[in-house]
């Protein structure tokens, strides 16, 4: 059973409920996309931030052509196209995917078919290619077409000049998956997190893809190290972000992972464990999103 065997949905949880189609295939084609709005946010000069359903994708535009972090869902392909075509002419050049799952990774085939070449970390390449189970939902994901997986792969990071600016791709340790990118706009200073950052809420860590909270903790360390009080941050979910609101973040989950860890090697059950509330000075700031308080316990339970 998943550790969403026990799942509602209240007014207050419409989001946790939501999530279930956010990352199966199936369902997306259940889903109803014909009232998303693809809105535009300015980021910085040539840098903007897509927001419609699904993780938030990074864009930058110039002479080179378009650059995009992120596509979202396929059913939104045209509906992006037209809020880049409100900006530039240029075609969409390269897609990275921040990981795989398919709220980030759904346009892959539009695009790719379209001509922009689709780039990642080797492993999202990987699951992409076999299919993938969530095992927090219970879900199967199947083989992604030939036409949305990357064509281009890295280890460890990879650099485009791109547009007057140096964009560098890094791959954390594994953190919400095993195939996490970050990709910094250097010029621009500008950061996206893909979903090793979800601003606002308790965040999803996918244990069944190599995700662990520990991971998630480092990997915005890392971050924090290298970015401003300046640097804007577009974050996985949420809106955006700056470098106080990802220390924040920072602080809430490295509390919580040392609070679920130290009850968990006291031989604590998982029940035992929620019913401590190891969240709850949190809870008014982060439990009103995807996620109630206790869910997010056992999501995280299994990533420590």
């Amino acid at each position: 059973m998943s550790v969403f065997g026990f799942f509602s949905c209240n007014s207050r949880q419409v989001l946790g409920c939501l999530l279930t189609s956010l990352l199966c295939a199936s369902a997306v084609a259940q889903q109803d996309f014909s009232q998303v709005e693809i809105k535009t946010i300015p980021v910085a000069a040539g840098v903007y931030m897509l927001v419609g359903e699904g993780g938030n994708i990074g864009l930058s535009i110039g002479d080179d052509g378009v650059f995009i972090v992120d596509d979202q869902y396929a059913p939104l392909t045209d509906r992006i196209r037209e809020a880049i075509a409100a900006l530039t002419d240029r075609p969409i050049r390269f897609v990275i995917n921040t990981h795989w799952h398919f709220d980030h990774t759904g346009g892959n085939e539009n695009l790719g078919k379209a001509g922009a070449s689709i780039v990642a970390h080797d492993n999202v390449r990987e699951r992409m290619l076999k299919g993938q189970a969530i095992e927090a939902f219970d879900m199967v994901v199947p083989p992604a077409p030939k036409e949305a997986l990357p064509v281009i792969t890295f280890d460890e990071a990879v650099t485009f000049h791109w547009n007057g600016d140096t964009l560098e791709v890094i791959h954390p340790a594994p953190a919400h998956t095993d195939g996490d990118a970050v990709i910094y706009f250097d010029k621009a200073n500008v950061v996206h997190t893909g979903d090793v950052y979800w601003n606002g809420f308790y965040p999803f860590i996918d244990a069944s893809s190599g995700g662990s909270t520990a991971g998630v903790i480092d990997g915005i360390a890392a971050i924090l190290a290298r970015i401003d009080s300046d640097t804007r941050v577009i974050p996985g979910h949420g809106p955006l972000s700056n470098r106080a609101e990802l220390q924040a973040y920072h602080d809430m989950l490295k509390t919580v992972h040392a609070r679920i860890k130290a009850l968990k090697e006291q031989g604590k059950t998982l029940e035992e464990i929620v019913a401590e509330k190891p969240t709850a000075d949190y809870d008014a700031e982060w439990g009103d999103g995807f996620f109630s308080p206790d869910q997010w316990v056992k999501v995280v339970y299994p990533t420590i």
